[in-house]
């Protein structure tokens, strides 16, 4: 199953030399019945892109949490066995929840497929969305607005030989 799990480039740099992309449980996002249901589409393509787009949401929510990381969302395209992901079932209709799945083994860069990170150009995009964030979460159209401005940018590809440059742009 392939899972998106949402970092930081600091994150990913800390991650980085232990290998490992942390303690478990870890929060991914992934094709879920609930993701099915709440996108609408047999496209597995389509469906493993809102599963990163999901993850990208939660980048954005580890960044206004840190307002010191470097404001580019981070997320890593993990293959894990079907069983070590699993959903919460009482959490199926949180728009929240919507593709979350925790993982309880460890998740070792070694199984990652990618890296997705933003574009430089993006930072200032992603920054305002980190700021309006918990405004929209309550309501605010402006700030949705602004936090949809982030997702505006998409978050471009690298290979996982490519972490040692993306863990260079944390300075």
């Amino acid at each position: 199953m392939r899972v998106y799990v949402p970092l930081t480039l600091s994150g990913l740099a800390e991650a980085y030399p232990k290998g490992d992309l942390g303690p478990a449980p870890l929060v991914a996002y992934a094709v879920t019945p609930a993701l099915r249901e709440w996108y609408v589409s047999d496209d597995i393509e389509e469906l493993e892109y809102a599963a990163l787009n999901r993850a990208a949401l939660a980048s954005l929510r580890l960044l206004a949490a840190d307002p010191a990381a470097r404001g580019l969302r981070v997320v890593v395209a993990v293959d894990v066995p079907d069983r070590a992901a699993a959903s919460d079932p009482d959490r199926g209709l949180d728009r929240e929840a919507i593709g979350e799945v925790r993982i309880d083994g460890t998740v070792t860069l070694a199984d990652a497929a990618a890296v997705h990170v933003d574009a430089d150009d993006a930072e200032g995009d992603v920054r305002a969305a980190a700021r309006a964030l918990a405004a929209a979460d309550g309501g605010d159209g402006d700030a949705q607005f602004v936090v949809d401005g982030a997702e505006d940018h998409e978050l471009l590809w690298f290979a996982t030989q490519e972490i040692p440059n993306l863990v260079n742009r944390e300075d």
